[in-house]
Formats: C-alpha cells, sequence, structure tokens
C-alpha cells in the first residue's frame, strides 16, 4: 500500500544545517546554483529542472540511508548534479559504507571531484565516482573493464573494489519525464538488477508537469509525457512502499520510495 506518512525522515542536526546551506560555504554553493542553472539552460534534457533540490526534498531522497542494517551498506547515487543529495549522503554514512556516484555532465562531475564535503567524509566511507550514463556503467553493460570510452570512473579516496557489486540503496535524480518511456523502461529494470533482494530505491518527480508539458511542447511531446508517468506509476505499484509530496521546494515534487523483491540481508 502506498501511502505518504510512511517516509520518516531523520532531520540533520543544526550544525549540518548550518555547514550544509549556512555562511561558510554559502558563497560555493551560491555558485553552484548558477552553474546548475547555465548547464540546465544548455543541456534541460538531461538537467530537468532549473535548482538543485531543496534540503526538504534532499531529507526525503536519502531516507533508506538513514533507516538502516547494522552492517555496511553500499549506495548507489544517479544524477548527482552538483551533489546537494550526495554531500547529505556523504554525512549519514558510516565507515565502511560504500558510495558510488553517477553523474554523466562533466561540469557536474568536476564539480564533485573538488567538492570539499566529500574530501572530508567520514574516514572509511569509500567514494567512487563514475562520469558517465547509468547505463554505461560496466555493471550495466557486462563489461570487466572501466567502461566505455569516454567514461572516468575514478575512486575518490580509495580503491575501486565495488565495481560488479549490488547496491542496497539507490537514489536517482533522473528527470524520467524528459526521457522516452524505453529508457525509462530500460533504466527501471536495470535499477532492479543492481538493487540487492530487498534493497530500496528513491527517485522524485515535479508536480503539475503534465499540463505544463502539453501547454509549453505540444501534444506529441505531451502524450510522451504521459506515457513515462504511466509506466512510472504501473513501476509503483509493483514495488512501491510509499511516497512523500515536498512543498517546499522549487518547484514542489513528491518523493517515491520503492524495494526490489527478496529478503533484505
Amino acid at each position: 500500500m502506498t501511502t505518504e506518512q510512511q517516509l520518516h525522515l531523520r532531520p540533520d542536526s543544526p550544525s549540518q544545517q548550518r555547514s550544509s546551506y549556512g555562511s561558510p560555504d554559502s558563497a560555493r554553493y551560491g555558485g553552484e546554483r548558477l552553474l546548475f542553472l547555465a548547464e540546465a539552460l544548455r543541456t534541460f534534457h538531461d538537467t530537468g529542472a532549473l535548482a538543485p533540490s531543496g534540503p526538504d526534498l534532499v531529507n526525503a531522497l536519502v531516507v533508506p540511508a538513514t533507516s538502516r542494517p547494522n552492517r555496511p551498506i553500499s549506495v548507489l547515487e544517479v544524477g548527482a548534479g552538483t551533489g546537494v543529495v550526495t554531500r547529505r549522503l556523504a554525512r549519514v554514512l558510516r565507515p565502511g559504507d560504500r558510495l558510488h556516484v553517477v553523474e554523466a555532465n562533466p561540469r557536474f562531475a568536476e564539480l564533485l571531484r573538488e567538492d570539499p564535503v566529500l574530501a572530508a567524509r567520514p574516514a572509511g566511507v569509500g567514494l567512487r565516482l563514475s562520469a558517465c550514463r547509468v547505463e554505461e556503467l560496466p555493471e550495466a553493460t557486462g563489461a570487466t573493464d572501466d567502461g566505455p570510452e569516454g567514461d572516468t570512473d575514478q575512486a575518490v579516496g580509495t580503491d575501486r573494489a565495488g565495481v560488479g557489486e549490488r547496491y542496497d540503496v539507490i537514489v536517482s535524480g533522473l528527470p524520467f519525464t524528459n526521457f522516452e518511456p524505453a529508457l525509462v523502461r530500460d533504466i527501471l529494470d536495470l535499477y532492479l538488477r543492481l538493487l540487492a533482494p530487498g534493497g530500496e530505491l528513491t527517485y522524485f518527480g515535479y508536480l503539475g508537469t503534465t499540463t505544463a508539458r502539453t501547454l509549453v511542447s505540444g501534444p506529441r511531446q505531451g502524450a510522451r509525457h504521459r506515457a513515462v508517468v504511466r509506466l512510472l506509476r504501473r513501476f509503483e505499484a509493483t514495488y512501491g512502499l510509499g511516497r512523500r509530496t515536498v512543498w517546499r521546494n522549487l518547484p514542489p515534487a513528491r518523493a517515491h520510495l520503492l524495494r526490489s523483491p527478496g529478503p533484505y540481508a
């Protein structure tokens, strides 16, 4: 059963909130917002928004990483953008955990490589960065090398022991309703293959986009958009655990929590 009440958050402490959005790093993060806007205007199809996710949406997306078993976990973030979710994950993960970040935009990927919060993550938290699309990962293609030509797959301060593993948590920031239905289906199927049994997936969508898409882009794009929404709703009906509407976001969004089949080890 899908209810919005099922997504309970563990809020940041005041010190975490200040470090994420407060004064010491405000100039840097202000620059990131400008970069995000510039890239959104340049490549809106792949970026899908005009601003990074706000704190409430970030908290909703990282729920599975904060409600965790008493053992190390492996987390995959897809479509990290400028890193607002990535930094939150880096703060909540513990020694022994692994975080694999996938970001296809080279400007965003370079920003993530230089991020001071990620560099200062707790000792023992592994971090791997793949500058490619998720469907190009070695895990997705069955390859055993470093991935397709043009992919830069780097371990940031750790080794690459995570290549080929399955994940306890996947956090997706991809703008599904910008894509063709066949691609969305392929990505969702890939997420299920990459998740460990009982692993959890979060993603989000903005509210009111179907009508806006039809008005702005015409009936063909509106029909494509509706087809993607129907596909997502079927996926959520099969695997969904809950959802949360986040009104304090630009624009308002709905975060979805899903679980792959099988017992969680």
